[in-house]
């Protein structure tokens, strides 16, 4: 048997739950799913949505039984910190993209950028990037924008609840750059519905401006209930593998909460209804020894497990 083989059996098995990554620039989601299976030593680790390459921050990852928990997380809520660059749109409306245009930025005022962000605060239409994650005919917009194909998606509502400028940062004066090269930087913060692109954003700012706009960078602060006060770097995670919370906690962090006897806890244990709990939408029932048991739905006098966290046998 290898050293390899030894190591893995020998160490103790992973408990199931959360682990929120602050993730780095320049990896994708699926490398730090691939380095947190190494880090952990299972393979039972998913994601719960993706965050860009270039981008920093919270992703939420599942582990173990905890997997098939992220596709009922209500992740429908997101908040960034964001540098947009005016003076430039690119092709994929980032910094990493090529320079599509480019106009001198210096005349654009502090209350020009407010009316603008006004204007792409609350709900709107918004057409997302060509390279998105958007399916077009079965494929993903930034495949076929890899293939050199033009790629039109259609607009979409979206809910921006918070945009806020932080920071507005003139061209410096003696840069040595021409003036079309250098930019009027943004630092805002961004509360939104998912589905929203913050890149796109940027793209439209820098559009009703009249002078192309751009993200430079994306830090996300939070998904749903899922916070940078409970993420951990890939380097802490090295140091000392854990869980950011137990299967327990995380159910009672991102759903409502109903408490309920050992004999409705037995029925739902056997996948069977039980009498409506009351509250709205997808909750998290707890036995009495305070214990995750499954989640539900109401359906009129009835509650529904629509997962069950601990089956019976």
């Amino acid at each position: 048997m290898s050293e390899h083989s030894r190591t893995a059996r020998n160490r103790p098995a992973v408990p199931p739950g959360l682990l929120v990554v602050d993730k780095p620039s320049g990896m994708t989601s699926h490398d730090v799913v691939s380095r947190v299976r190494r880090i952990m030593g299972t393979r039972k680790v998913g994601h719960a949505g993706t965050l860009d390459p270039m981008a920093t921050g919270v992703l939420v990852l599942g582990l173990e039984r905890a997997t098939k928990l992220l596709g009922h997380l209500a992740l429908d809520t997101k908040a960034y910190l964001a540098t947009i660059r005016l003076g430039a749109a690119t092709s994929t409306d980032d910094a990493e993209g090529e320079v599509r245009s480019r106009t001198d930025p210096s005349g654009v005022t502090e209350q020009a950028v407010r009316d603008g962000i006004a204007e792409l605060t609350g709900d709107i239409q918004q057409v997302p990037s060509s390279v998105s994650a958007v399916k077009v005919n079965g494929k993903r917009a930034y495949e076929l924008a890899r293939e050199g194909k033009d790629v039109e998606l259609a607009a979409r509502p979206v809910t921006v609840s918070r945009f806020d400028l932080l920071a507005l940062r003139e061209p410096a004066e003696a840069t040595g750059e021409p003036d079309e090269d250098r930019f009027v930087e943004l630092d805002v913060l961004v509360e939104c519905s998912s589905g929203t692109y913050v890149r796109a954003l940027a793209r439209d700012l820098g559009a009703r401006l009249g002078v192309g706009g751009h993200l430079g960078e994306l830090r996300r602060t939070r998904v749903g209930p899922f916070g940078l006060a409970t993420a951990r770097t890939l380097e802490q995670l090295e140091a000392e593998p854990g869980l950011s919370m137990d299967l327990d906690r995380a159910i009672a962090t991102a759903f409502a909460r109903h408490d309920t006897d050992a004999v409705t806890v037995r029925a739902l244990m056997h996948g069977q209804t039980i009498p409506a709990t009351g509250v709205a939408g997808t909750c998290g029932v707890f036995g009495p020894d305070g214990r995750a048991v499954a989640l539900v739905q109401d359906q009129g006098r009835t509650a529904r497990p629509v997962l069950v966290l601990t089956p019976a046998g």
